[in-house]
């Protein structure tokens, strides 16, 4: 395409220089300080060529982290330009790379992240097994997911941002209005991290289905194992389309194809029904598994078994199905017929209802429940009547009639951030406290964690309430500036104040896994939450193995019955035989680099360097297919000595010695 080597670089924003200049310190910093502590022989055998799910979702986690600082900083600066009329703190092209990249990186590189590392750790804990189906699949999933969002990240330095919305719609999205190649940068990032995704989908959907130890059913099931077995599915099925619907958008931009350009004969509408077969079912692969998690940690922290389970997993099934029925509702405004608008009018109503079956059951978990008020209980309390506000307004858009008047302002900006923030991040936070020390072996402390706690959620009330007010007055979205005479102000610098009081409540996050790592009590037992599920019966942090003997499951909430009825046998030498575990790898690694470099190659359009940099895909392809390591097995005198030592210190005084 013809970029000149002096374009290369982003140059000429102060903003994008300190980061420039910001990145370049840091990583030099981060070298030198592994080099300084000789820490690379350990990243390397521990965590860079680990198959372990517990190590491998610990990384999604951290991942997810990083990810949520980088987004909220454009999502600073959104508010920081928005909070006066007439700002010049942004110009109209960088406003719209912010939106962008805010919207993809919060999607795709911060709740996917964090949800699929919980789901990594927990999943094959609460089903009772020593790992997923395929280890090696799991941590190329990793990989690859690193790999799209580094390649995508790097965009607001090397070559410009993508800045047609994280929707991407043509033709705006097309070389005749997006000459850059910042939209490429959109494209092959996202295929990347969604084949890493769609990986994620099968392994655990064969993980559920084959990996459940003896007696434990599909109906004995934990409700979080439930939603990520659902929410598998759904990946499964939905984000083929948008890999496909990504390469029409590469093939378009890179080799001149006419598939969404308009003035080649090619269809725009068609890109928007992919991205939102995709996109609306996207919105349940996030939820469902916080759903899940609430679940868990309601009935654990009301000290009662769930209510209504079986309405559950079928409100749950429901969803799944209704969520591929919906897509058009994402474009009433665009044009079509009365018959489709009232067909998905009432296909986005309908999916309330097993919505709000599952609010009334969580309801009724607490009804008479000795609730103990933990950070993660008051996640999960906060949860209920946020996301109702976020469910209450999703149902006005679900009228065709009326979105056309509430669409395109900050009133739907509001209802999606009342859906995903309290659906979703207020989830995931307590999913964080609760098997933060499952996973360290020390608590997140508890008082810190309350500030986290208010100040996050008195930030995001002030933050989008306001957004309602101003899009029922006409505040439309995605505009950089407003005049003085439209009255907004005085409500924009409100939200502004909020996102400020928001940011405090991560930064009280982050500051609580500091202090913690630092001087939080190691000494806090297996099940320090006196909880009901298979995880907690293992030792805290959990042994690599995972099991020294998988459990046999008889009732739901397993792990509960066994120590109110004192079923947990001491576990005698006898008992105990090798265990065979996958050994670590190089190769996932080795294509995550490989994918990004000839990602990089691609988004400039270098596409003969690209296709040489792409055989050393086939080549790990092909080096794995020669790979005959079966693997080690861990000796019966260090699965003894490892579980005399946790089984010693167990809590509640069960009796579940090795003897």
């Amino acid at each position: 395409m013809g970029i000149k080597w002096d374009e290369f670089f982003v140059t000429g924003d102060p903003l994008i220089f300190a980061s420039q200049i910001g990145i370049a310190l840091t990583i030099v910093g981060a070298i030198a300080g592994i080099t300084y502590f000789k820490k690379w022989n350990y990243l390397w055998t521990e965590w860079l060529t680990t198959v372990d799910h517990k190590k491998i979702g610990i990384m999604y986690i951290l991942l997810g982290v990083v990810m949520f600082f980088r987004g909220g900083i454009d999502g600073l600066m959104m508010k920081g330009q928005t909070a006066v009329p007439e700002n010049e703190f942004l110009n109209a092209q960088h406003y719209n790379e912010v939106f962008t990249t805010h919207g993809v990186i919060m999607i795709l590189f911060v709740a996917m992240p964090l949800l699929i590392g919980l789901m990594n750790f927990a999943v094959p804990l609460q089903i009772g097994a020593r790992d997923v189906a395929f280890p090696q699949l799991n941590a190329l999933s990793f990989w690859l997911t690193v790999s799209g969002a580094a390649l995508f990240n790097i965009s607001f330095i090397i070559g410009g941002s993508p800045d047609a919305g994280w929707t991407s719609y043509f033709p705006l999205a097309g070389k005749e209005f997006s000459p850059g190649i910042g939209n490429n940068f959109y494209a092959v990032a996202l295929q990347i991290a969604g084949a890493g995704t769609l990986m994620t989908g099968i392994n655990f959907v064969v993980t559920v289905l084959k990996m459940r130890t003896k007696g434990m059913t599909l109906m004995k099931m934990p409700m979080f194992t439930w939603t990520s077995f659902i929410t598998s599915i759904i990946i499964v099925a939905s984000f083929p389309i948008f890999t496909v619907a990504l390469a029409l958008m590469t093939f378009d931009r890179t080799f001149g194809t006419h598939f969404f350009t308009i003035s080649g004969g090619g269809m725009d509408m068609l890109w928007a029904n992919l991205f939102w077969l995709w996109g609306h079912p996207e919105v349940y692969i996030v939820v469902l598994p916080a759903f899940g998690m609430l679940s868990d940690i309601i009935s654990t922290f009301a000290r009662k078994t769930l209510y209504g389970y079986k309405s559950m997993v079928i409100s749950i099934v429901m969803i799944s199905v209704l969520s591929m029925l919906v897509w058009v509702h994402h474009f009433f405004t665009m044009g079509n017929n009365a018959a489709v608008n009232s067909f998905f009018s009432i296909t986005t109503m309908a999916i309330a209802i097993p919505t709000g079956v599952k609010v009334f059951n969580w309801l009724f978990t607490m009804r008479k429940g000795r609730i103990k008020f933990t950070t993660s209980m008051l996640w999960a309390l906060a949860f209920v009547p946020n996301f109702v506000i976020g469910g209450v307004t999703g149902v006005m858009l679900a009228m065709a009639a009326a979105d056309y008047q509430y669409h395109n302002t900050l009133f739907l900006v509001a209802h999606f951030h009342y859906v995903l923030i309290p659906g979703v991040v207020f989830p995931i936070f307590a999913g964080l406290y609760y098997w933060w020390p499952k996973m360290f072996g020390y608590m997140l402390n508890e008082k810190i964690g309350k500030w986290h706690f208010w100040l996050f959620v008195v930030g995001f009330n002030v933050t989008f309430m306001p957004m309602f007010f101003l899009g029922l007055d006409g505040a439309v979205r995605r505009a950089y500036t407003y005049s003085a005479e439209t009255g907004f102000g005085p409500l924009m610098m409100l939200s502004a104040a909020g996102s400020i009081i928001l940011a405090a409540g991560f930064a009280a996050l982050v500051y609580n896994i500091y202090w913690s790592a630092r001087y939080a009590d190691r000494n806090i037992g297996n099940d320090p939450w006196d909880a009901r599920t298979l995880e907690w019966a293992t030792a805290t942090p959990v042994q690599h193995y995972n099991f020294a003997s998988l459990p046999e499951v008889t009732k739901l909430d397993a792990f509960w019955h066994m120590k109110k009825n004192n079923e947990i046998q001491p576990l005698t030498e006898d008992e105990i035989e090798e265990i065979h575990l996958p050994s670590n790898t190089w190769i996932p690694i080795y294509m995550g680099v490989v994918f990004g470099i000839s990602g990089f190659l691609l988004v400039f359009e270098w596409t003969i360097a690209a296709g040489v940099a792409a055989l050393g895909i086939f080549a790990g392809l092909a080096f794995r297919s020669f790979d005959y390591d079966e693997g080690f097995h861990v000796h019966k005198d260090e699965i003894f000595e490892t579980e005399r030592k946790w089984r010693k210190g167990a809590n509640k005084g069960v009796k579940n010695h090795v003897s």
